[in-house]
Parts: structure tokens; C-alpha cells; sequence
């Protein structure tokens, strides 16, 4: 059973900047990415989150590419508007995927004796992914929005264009069970409200 989502539990939005929607950026000529409804999903568990009065931290980027649409100085580098902090929140700066490297992120939440997490943000495979298993293995109790997440196509080493869609999918399933569980926005909510005995947690044996 999963329990009921209380004050030990932080919501954990991973570089919510507008600079992941240069899709060419990101995709090259053919630049697309799934889930459009990612940024609505965010937003509705942010505010019952804020309603619930249970912490709210922010990620931000500062790439350490000089072209990159994710450098703070840049207009990419700033938050989406539906989705920006309000005063009190905590806002993590890293320049690398995961936002438990060179930051102050795992002393903040330990000091907030915060032991669950719910992750969503930006992208899928990359500072989502690479945070969720970072802290599923620094025993966070830990839950990945997958709803609330996106990513965009890829071109492989053999040219092939890999479509966003196929990408989240199985960046999903490979961390769902092994290092987190994977719950929708609507899961959520619900478990911000009440204990929800239809959902178990999958133990997978290494």
C-alpha cells in the first residue's frame, strides 16, 4: 500500500525553464517531444500541493555549454510562468543531471527531515532520470510523476530519429519499481488526501 502523501514529503520540479521547449535545440531539424500536457499536469498538484502547505523545491540549470537554451543568463534559462516558485520555496541551482551533484539538495532536504519525493520535470531520460535513481539509491522514498514529465526525440549513433514518445516510455518503465514508483498527477492528488490500498509498490530482485 502507498501511503498518504504528508509533511515529510517534498515535491521535486526538475528545470521547469522555458529553454526545454527549443526543440531544435534538443532534437535537431526534425526537434519534437511528448506529453504537451506536462506543464498543466505539474501545475494542477502544485496547487493543491500549496494548498496542503507541504514543500515545494526547485531545480534550475545553468548548463555548462555556452549554446545551450538552459543557462540562467539566458532568456531559456528562466521559469516556465504557470510553474514559477513562489517566495519561501526552495530553489536548487546545478549545472550537470543530477540535482543531488555539486548542490546543496540532499543537506536541504535532510535538515527538512523530508524522506519522499515526488519528481517531475524536465527531461524525462535525462535530469529526471538521473535524479529518480540517485534518490531511490540514497533511500528517499521516492515517486516519479510520469505524467507530469517529458522529453523530445533523439538522433541515434546509426542516424535513426528516435521518437519522444518511445524515449519517456522507456525511461519510465526502467525506473518504475527499480528506484521509484510511477504515479500520475491524478494518483497523486489523491494521495496528498487519503491512503490508497490499490497501489503497490513494485520490488524487483537484482
Amino acid at each position: 500500500m502507498i501511503p498518504r502523501f504528508r509533511e515529510d514529503t517534498a515535491l521535486l520540479l526538475i528545470d521547469v525553464q522555458k529553454g526545454v521547449n527549443d526543440l531544435q535545440h534538443w532534437g535537431g531539424p526534425t526537434g519534437r517531444r511528448n506529453n504537451p500536457a506536462a506543464e498543466s499536469n505539474m501545475q494542477q498538484v502544485l496547487e493543491v500541493w500549496r494548498k496542503a502547505r507541504l514543500p515545494v523545491i526547485y531545480t534550475q540549470h545553468d548548463s555548462r555549454q555556452q549554446v545551450s537554451p538552459l543557462k540562467i543568463s539566458s532568456p531559456g534559462g528562466a521559469f516556465i510562468d504557470s510553474l514559477k516558485p513562489e517566495a519561501g520555496e526552495l530553489i536548487v541551482w546545478k549545472d550537470v543531471n543530477s540535482s543531488f551533484v555539486g548542490t546543496v539538495l540532499e543537506l536541504e532536504l535532510r535538515r527538512r527531515h523530508i524522506r519522499r519525493l515526488v519528481i517531475a520535470g524536465f527531461f524525462t531520460n535525462y535530469c529526471v532520470e538521473t535524479t529518480v535513481r540517485m534518490a531511490g539509491n540514497m533511500g528517499f522514498d521516492t515517486y516519479l510523476m510520469h505524467d507530469g514529465c517529458a522529453t523530445t526525440n533523439q538522433i541515434g549513433i546509426d542516424g535513426v530519429d528516435h521518437d519522444p514518445e518511445v524515449i519517456h516510455d522507456i525511461s519510465v518503465t526502467s525506473m518504475n519499481g527499480e528506484f521509484c514508483t510511477a504515479l500520475d498527477h491524478r494518483q497523486v492528488i489523491g494521495l496528498l488526501e487519503t491512503d490508497n490500498p490499490g497501489l503497490n509498490r513494485i520490488q524487483r530482485n537484482e
